[in-house]
């Protein structure tokens, strides 16, 4: 007998080990009391190259003992208040709930002979985001690994379209054609835009930059003028992408100023929300994402201000027939004459994860208002932090927040630029040393800067000053150490 495989046969050894290992994930967590060990590379780096991966330890207690060594002792962890660094969330129970049958039954999610209801139920959820965001019936989409996959389809759905659209010379040679296609962005927009460029044979030349406001919002002014400078150069406008939620700043470009001009130039608008998506949600400021109806494309992450696990993320398209453009047909899997839900026809992937089950165990258990009551929470803490902020001299922010980012540095008054621009990196790298807080850093117009995203229902305002007087105290050591550098 085969005693590892998951099966009817071995489901005392299956609840058995399931057991050890939620009894020593529970311990361990139970133990946890900052978000990070402090640990560098190379003692992590020394512990994993030790193990030998040809010799098995054969019992699963032992293992998970040397799993503590190399991965669970130094992970970091999402859930403590005051990890404040990327856009990584805490994640909602019943989504881990989902988790254990997503992985133990294992459904494949390209066919419906690997599938069946999961099939069904993506595709439920699928028209269910869409109804959010206010599409109509004809919309269809897909789930994803993440924001960079969901951008990338979006635009390869998109530079399809272009063909159609009457710009492109169809006697032109192919790759003649995708050097003049252009997408617009705004230069706070998500790096997958350019990548996706790249992906997709444009070149990163095919991104054209546009300026953003005081807020860091897309100019849509200037979007126009852009837009209308390339078709003047006989180039062709291919898609419009517009951030609901920047990484950096959670600015949310002009969406209905946008897609006007969008319309007057018959562009492809594509909104990125992969942060901003969880505004769909929310019962107080669902208006801030008002316009993303417009859009042709969406992309939503669901690892971020859903609360799920990764991965989770969706591409909603107003018109699902526009997913011709990624659609294959091999007679193994997914022939023509397959009269069947297959969502391959819909994917970049073939195998997938039945990751849409944890966010139908979300909405079933806690309902979608919960979940936007979450991300309420932490918008709501982002004002309170700015406001700390703002009214402390030793620290300069950028903008006031729109979502749950906030962008600032330690520069006490007469603190020169250069020199701020040195200490601040130093402050997050001390930080990250001593493991009790974790914090983000960026670069705004060339200087180095600190950044707060606040994703945890749980972190207080007092998290939040605790963690600026420690970004003040080893501000002012680093000042100091500066300081006497230089007189000696």
């Amino acid at each position: 007998m085969r005693h590892h495989l998951f099966n009817a046969r071995n489901l005392d050894r299956y609840r058995d080990d399931m057991t050890s290992g939620l009894d020593a994930l529970v311990g361990h967590v139970a133990g946890v009391t900052q978000p990070f060990s402090g640990t560098g590379v190379p003692s992590v780096a020394h512990r994993v190259a030790e193990v030998d991966l040809d010799q098995p330890l054969g019992d699963l207690d032992a293992v998970i003992d040397e799993m503590r060594t190399v991965y669970l002792d130094d992970a970091v962890w999402f859930h403590e208040p005051r990890y404040l660094a990327h856009l990584n969330c805490p994640v909602v129970i019943p989504a881990l709930v989902a988790e254990l049958f997503v992985s133990a039954v294992n459904s494949s999610l390209d066919t419906w002979d690997q599938s069946a209801g999961g099939t069904l139920v993506e595709r439920r959820l699928v028209d269910w985001a869409a109804g959010r965001i206010g599409f109509g019936e004809e919309a269809d989409g897909v789930f994803t690994s993440g924001g960079t996959q969901s951008n990338l389809q979006a635009l390869l759905v998109a530079r399809g379209q272009a063909y159609l659209s009457g710009d492109a010379d169809p006697a032109e040679p192919l790759a003649q054609t995708l050097t003049r296609f252009r997408i617009f962005a705004s230069r706070d927009s998500h790096f997958s835009v350019q990548k996706s460029a790249n992906v997709l044979g444009l070149g990163l030349d095919a991104v054209v930059t546009v300026p953003t406001d005081d807020r860091h919002r897309m100019d849509p002014w200037l979007l126009d003028a852009e837009i209308t400078r390339a078709r003047a150069a006989g180039l062709i406008p291919m898609a419009v992408v517009a951030t609901a939620g920047t990484t950096d700043f959670g600015s949310i470009d002009p969406l209905n100023r946008v897609a006007d001009v969008c319309a007057d130039h018959g562009v492809w608008l594509h909104v990125d929300a992969a942060y901003g998506g969880g505004l769909l949600v929310s019962t107080r400021r669902r208006h801030l994402i008002d316009g993303v109806e417009r859009a042709d494309s969406v992309t939503i992450d669901f690892h971020k201000t859903f609360f799920q696990p990764v991965s989770s993320s969706a591409v909603i398209v107003r018109r699902g027939d526009d997913l011709r453009h990624v659609t294959y047909h091999a007679d193994y899997l997914n022939p023509r004459s397959a009269a069947l839900p297959n969502q391959v026809d819909k994917s970049l992937q073939t195998t997938r994860r039945f990751d849409a089950l944890k966010l139908w165990l979300t909405l079933r258990v806690m309902g979608a208002d919960a979940i936007g009551d979450y991300l309420d929470d932490v918008i709501d803490l982002a004002h309170v932090g700015h406001g700390l902020l703002r009214d402390d001299p030793d620290f300069e922010v950028v903008v006031a927040p729109t979502l749950s980012t906030l962008v600032f540095r330690f520069r006490p008054a007469g603190v020169p630029e250069g020199i701020a621009d040195e200490v601040n990196p130093r402050i997050r790298r001390t930080i990250a040393g001593r493991g009790n807080a974790v914090i983000a850093g960026t670069v705004v117009d060339g200087r180095a800067w600190l950044k707060f995203t606040l994703l945890n229902p749980e972190t207080t305002a007092d998290d939040l000053r605790a963690v600026l007087d420690l970004i003040r105290e080893i501000g002012r050591e680093l000042l100091d150490e500066l300081r006497a550098e230089a007189r000696g």
